[in-house]
């Protein structure tokens, strides 16, 4: 494991400098226009900065130099800054990334074959209270701009070689992205659209703890998004224990937004379960588990809990993971483990930021 501390070559914007991936491409197009410029110099300055990876207004040669000048001076290409940058032996890097307000969030990038997955925040903490999860120990400070959930892409796209490319964002970090729909929505567009990462929408990934009423609404939208479910147990009342925001929803009405997703975009819904050591890895929660999921077109994704010492909990034993699969398995529910990545380098969400804003934590 090795740790630095990079540095871009933007300094943080002034207070008065707007981001610029604020903006969605048809917004940029509107400025290219108002500053006398045609709408395709918009795609122009995207490409320098989605495809040849550009910090510098000045390095975007073919955009015109009055035009390159206006856009330093308005916007900021970044308004964030790398507090620290860990990279695994398994190839995984992770950045804790400060924002213009001084609050940091964090940001994964992933390796493995010829697949280069990130792994995005979309809030500054998190307000859903899961009990083995570091990143709502602080609570929620705030949503993250379409521009700050752009930069964190960009950050990791910049760890890249020249041949390499980001294939699948997972936006699984710090916060609820339903809680942030609006703004999450801007920044998958952007990465769409051209000029971005030309990313199909099927090779991104919306983890939520299941909002109902959001999962419907992100139905609506008509894109084929990938959905995980943040279930972690088979029934409410253990549930409610280790996500305390079910007691206000319960898991039928997951359930049933869930499969609302599946009849309207033919996406299968996965299932995300944290396993955690003699809490929620017996038998008979496997078969609870098993009844409840049986007959929808359903994935199980098991998560063995990433150890944070902050927190009481652990990965469960090798033997009782395996007897959990297998009778999952039986009751005809598909089944993978997540492979870990990334165990040497604080990987659990949120942990690299708790530790930068609480260095001496209790014991």
């Amino acid at each position: 494991m090795t740790t630095t501390t990079p540095t871009t070559s933007d300094a943080p914007a002034d207070a008065d400098r707007r981001l610029l991936n604020d903006l969605t491409r048809r917004e940029l197009e509107e400025w290219c226009v108002s500053q006398g410029a045609q709408k395709f110099r918009a795609d122009q300055i995207r490409k320098w900065i989605y495809g040849k990876r550009v910090n510098d207004c000045d390095a975007m040669t073919d955009v015109p130099a009055p035009l390159r000048k206006a856009l330093a001076t308005e916007f900021a290409i970044f308004s964030s800054t790398i507090s620290k940058h860990q990279k695994s032996v398994d190839g995984t890097e992770k950045l804790l990334v400060k924002l213009r307000d001084g609050e940091h969030v964090e940001c994964v990038l992933m390796r493995e074959d010829d697949r280069r997955t990130i792994c995005i925040s979309t809030q500054v903490g998190c307000g859903m209270g899961c009990v083995f999860c570091a990143s709502g120990m602080l609570g929620l400070t705030r949503n993250l701009s379409t521009g700050e959930i752009l930069e964190q892409v960009l950050h990791l796209d910049r760890l890249l070689s020249p041949l390499e490319r980001i294939t699948n964002v997972v936006v699984m970090g710090m916060g609820e992205p339903l809680a942030n729909l609006a703004n999450l929505l801007r920044a998958l567009e952007s990465l769409e659209e051209k000029g971005g990462l030309g990313m199909s929408t099927r090779r991104v990934t919306i983890s939520t703890v299941g909002l109902p009423d959001k999962i419907r609404e992100l139905a609506k939208i008509d894109k084929s998004y990938n959905l995980a479910v943040s279930l972690h147990a088979p029934n409410d009342t253990l549930r409610n224990e280790l996500v305390p925001v079910n007691s206000k929803i319960g898991i039928e009405a997951v359930l049933a937004a869930a499969d609302a997703y599946f009849e309207t975009t033919g996406r299968r819904v996965t299932y995300e379960y944290v396993v955690l050591r003699e809490r929620n890895d017996a038998p008979e929660q496997a078969r609870e588990l098993g009844k409840l999921l049986r007959g929808r077109n359903a994935h199980v994704n098991l998560i063995p809990m990433n150890s944070v010492s902050e927190l009481p909990y652990a990965d469960p034993f090798a033997e009782r993971l395996r007897e959990f699969v297998a009778i999952l398995e039986q009751s005809g529910v598909t089944t993978t483990v997540r492979k870990r990545k990334g165990a040497d380098i604080d990987a659990a969400c949120g942990q690299l930021r708790l530790r930068q804003e609480l260095p001496v934590l209790p014991l």
